[in-house]
Parts: C-alpha cells; sequence; structure tokens
C-alpha cells in the first residue's frame, strides 16, 4: 500500500509534488475499490487536499482515471512487448519472461493492475474506450505468443488460440490478486513461483502423471 505524508496539500508543496502524491493515491483507490466506487473526495482525503484543488489540477473524476490510466498502460504494455522481444540464448520460456516483466512493472503499485482491468467503468465513456485501448493492444500481443505456444505443442486450430488468450488474461489476474495478498513475495519470487506451478501442471497432464 502507497504510504502518503498526512500534509501533502499544504501550502508551499511544490505543485509537481503534489499531483504525483494525487496520482499515487489515485491509482491505488481506483485499482482497490474500482472506478465506480471510488469518490474525489476520498481521494482528496487521502492526500489531505481538497476537492476543488483535485477538480483545479487534473478536472473531473474520469480526467483522473484517464490521468492514472496512461502511465499505467504505458508501462505494462511496453513491458510485455519487451518481454516478447528476441530472448537471449538461454532465457526463460515467453510466458515466464512476461509474467516476470508484469511483475516487476507492478511493484510499488500492484493494484494498478486493476485500474486497466476495471470492470465498473461506465459503457462507452472516454476512460473505457482508452482502457479498451491497452487491453487490446495487450491481448493482441497474448494472442501472438498463444498462437506460438500452440503451434510449437502441434495445435493450428484458432480457436485453441483464442481460448487460450483469455485464459491468459484470467491467469494474470488471478495472479496479480494472490500477489496483493501477500505483499512480501518479490517480482523474482513469483516467477519462480509460477515456474513451479507450470512444471506442475505439464507433469498433471503428462501419462506419468496420469498414471500418479
Amino acid at each position: 500500500m502507497t504510504t502518503l505524508p498526512s500534509k501533502a496539500g499544504t501550502k508551499g508543496v511544490p505543485r509537481a509534488a503534489r499531483e504525483r502524491q494525487v496520482l499515487a493515491a489515485a491509482t491505488e483507490e481506483f485499482g482497490r475499490q474500482g472506478y465506480e466506487a471510488t469518490t474525489i473526495a476520498a481521494i482528496a482525503a487521502r492526500v489531505g487536499v481538497t476537492k476543488p484543488l483535485l477538480h483545479q489540477y487534473f478536472g473531473s473524476k474520469q480526467d483522473l482515471y484517464l490521468a492514472c490510466l496512461d502511465p499505467v498502460g504505458d508501462r505494462l504494455l511496453n513491458a510485455v512487448r519487451a518481454a516478447m522481444a528476441e530472448p537471449d540464448t538461454g532465457a526463460a520460456p515467453t510466458h515466464l519472461r512476461v509474467l516476470g516483466a508484469l511483475f516487476t512493472a507492478l511493484d510499488g503499485q500492484r493494484e494498478a493492475w486493476f485500474v486497466l482491468y476495471d470492470a465498473t467503468l461506465p459503457p462507452d465513456s472516454d476512460a473505457a474506450q482508452r482502457a479498451a485501448y491497452y487491453r487490446g493492444a495487450i491481448d493482441d500481443l497474448a494472442a501472438i505468443g498463444s498462437a506460438d505456444l500452440l503451434h510449437t505443442a502441434g495445435s493450428t486450430d484458432p480457436l485453441d488460440a483464442d481460448a487460450l488468450k483469455y485464459a491468459w488474461r484470467g491467469l494474470c489476474t488471478a495472479l496479480v490478486r494472490w500477489w496483493i495478498n501477500h505483499p512480501d513475495q518479490s517480482p523474482e519470487a513469483m516467477t519462480r513461483r509460477c515456474a513451479r506451478i507450470f512444471a506442475a501442471g505439464r507433469s498433471i497432464g503428462s501419462p506419468e502423471g496420469d498414471r500418479a
């Protein structure tokens, strides 16, 4: 959880610093509570400023959400792109590189995942459309990874790849939710845990696992 100074909004704090404090608090509120349940009043109270000041700096609640979303979306999208780049010899499999990159990108602000994957955004709003852009871009990368993985396993059915893409999003969401509840776990520890879980999954699905 992000800890903010109780006097963050007192006179003399530079505007840039105060804006960073607001964005940190707002990102956590949106991620923990969801867009619908988050209020400007709650964010202002956390930072120690007034609602009019937040409106002066960021505009409406949707404007503030977008100010939180864009850096989160860019950070996660760039992390996935970098992880899917051509690996060095001996590098971890792509799915583990992607998970490691996501955990690293979210470290220190884990609730940010749920800013992007927020089911309470008003339909057809600018907020929903912008979040959908980032989710779509990440899904496109996941689709490429899913198709490559299934091709390696001998499957060429496009519906298999589509199903795996959606399963991957759900898996990432579940892992981040678990991670939030275990704050002592580092990104490296989470990546190693995932490697063990995937290895166990492969053994369960193997003929030897069926006979066990």
